[in-house]
């Protein structure tokens, strides 16, 4: 409990020091008019309020990120706060600032245009396809997960595969009406009311926490900062960089990146930019702060998760968390959340593929026509995989795998993005700020997909570890160079 509490403490202490410096570094200047007003068209940039501007912000992130993934990397113990904290405060809350603050600037830039702009146009060609399929990926698997677990909830209406494909045609129907439709007509109506769901479902679990306090396991206990009792010793083995893909909306995600140019084009003014995204991304680690304490204390030998024997899926926790500690009311909460938060991480992912097309292309979204031109083909394609995941037995397993890789990868090159540009417009070392996390998820992307044995490159552990911080070193030695030979020539 002291250390739930310690945690939920620096979470928001991180908020108002280093969300502060962040904000201050960067230079928001409110005097300045934002895309919203020099660029409004009625469609993707339009002026919204900020309490909009946030909620939007906060479940475009997190879907059900913040809830899957601290579960998933509560099963390593309360390591997973640190990182939680952490990555949080120092790689997460910055990354999403950073690059919604840098997208602001440059009239509401997709990532795609911004990566391109600091680090060269080759990259940025590469980092537009990545970006898409990424997105796709995503609006595929926040298709498939949601329609299994409502297909599981409704059966009995039609035969178990009508019924899965019935939710399929469903979601994919509202995923192309969002997609086309002005941000503020269903995005900005509905998302709102899910994201206090999501933001209530966590307060429920906290208050649980703090007023019976159930006795969660501590970081200074052995066993329990390194949960050998229910995690294999393989996966022991590799905590490192495993957790580290884990928990990633929870702490820093890439995909983040790619929603907060939504919301850059619908800001009125840069001093909100710390509420509406550091703010959202200090949010998002709380509740999955608050999951992963639940989920320790259910994966611990004293909770029901022993005694009833339930498998570690993230939704059949999440359900039975909240059922146990909040009754009905956290039913429904808890089909709101593992049901229909992920829907608002598709439809988004969509919306963000579409942007980043028409940016490359230099295609106006105003008119319906072009909306639809480059919409069919993100459409088309995202229902062939999705069809394939459904039919190959191994298809949403690997759909999930390379998707949690190619998500946290994305956040290395934006944490470069940010590195250089700290390096154009700011003297003195302030670029570490954004380099020394770009070089530790360097080094965790890198030493993962090289060690993953099914769709990776299968070297020794050891090895893939030395390689990767080997690779982030020669970045890091690259990017102090520049920031050497800079100073010297001014």
């Amino acid at each position: 409990m002291i250390s739930f509490i310690i945690a939920l403490a620096v979470l928001i202490l991180g908020y108002f020091t280093y969300g502060v410096f962040v904000s201050r570094l960067f230079g928001a200047d409110p005097n300045r008019k934002t895309p919203c007003f020099t660029r409004q068209d009625g469609v993707d940039y339009i002026p919204m309020p900020t309490w909009k501007v946030f909620m939007i912000q906060f479940l475009n992130i997190a879907g059900v990120g913040p809830i899957f993934g601290a579960i998933m990397g509560a099963q390593f113990g309360t390591a997973s706060y640190l990182w939680i904290v952490l990555g949080t405060i120092f790689a997460g809350a910055m990354h999403d600032y950073l690059s919604a603050m840098i997208s602001l600037r440059h009239e509401g830039a997709s990532l795609s245009e911004i990566i391109g702009t600091y680090l060269g146009k080759t990259i940025r060609w590469v980092m537009s396809a990545f970006m898409v399929v990424l997105l796709i990926l995503v609006a595929a698997v926040f298709t498939s997960s949601p329609a299994s677990i409502l297909g599981e909830m409704t059966r009995g209406i039609f035969s178990d595969a009508a019924n899965l494909y019935a939710w399929v045609a469903i979601i994919f129907t509202y995923y192309i009406i969002a997609t086309l439709c002005p941000v503020d007509k269903i995005i900005g109506k509905v998302y709102p009311f899910f994201a206090f769901c999501l933001i209530f479902m966590a307060v429920g679990i906290g208050c649980y926490i703090l007023i019976k306090q159930p006795p969660l396991p501590e970081w200074w206990e052995e066993e329990s900062f390194v949960n050998e009792k229910w995690m294999s010793e393989a996966k022991l083995q590799h905590l490192f960089p495993m957790m580290f893909i884990s928990i990633a909306c929870g702490a820093i995600s890439g995909f983040h990146a790619t929603q907060s140019p939504l919301m850059a084009r619908c800001i009125q003014n840069e001093k909100l930019g710390r509420p509406c995204f550091y703010g959202a991304m200090v949010t998002e680690g709380i509740v999955a702060l608050v999951w992963a304490a639940a989920a320790t204390y259910f994966f611990n030998r004293h909770g029901l998760f022993n005694e009833q024997g339930f498998g570690y899926d993230g939704g059949t926790v999440a359900t039975h968390i909240s059922k146990n500690w909040l009754g009905s009311v956290g039913a429904v909460l808890a089909l709101i959340g593992v049901a229909v938060a992920p829907i608002s991480s598709g439809d988004t992912a969509l919306r963000s593929a579409r942007l980043i097309i028409a940016d490359f292309l230099k295609l106006e979204q105003r008119s319906m026509r072009n909306r639809l031109l480059v919409a069919i083909p993100i459409f088309v394609v995202t229902m062939a995989i999705l069809i394939w995941s459904m039919t190959d037995k191994n298809g949403f397993g690997m759909l999930w795998r390379y998707f949690g890789w190619s998500n946290q990868l994305l956040s290395v090159f934006t944490l470069w993005a940010i590195t250089v540009y700290l390096i154009k417009r700011k003297r003195g070392a302030w670029y570490l700020v954004s380099m020394l996390p770009a070089m530790f998820m360097t080094t965790v992307c890198t030493s993962f997909i090289l060690m993953l044995q099914n769709g990776g490159f299968g070297l020794n552990y050891e090895l893939s570890i030395g390689i990767g911080i080997g690779l982030a070193f020669l970045l890091g030695l690259g990017a102090t160079y520049r920031v050497i030979k800079r100073r010297i020539n001014l």
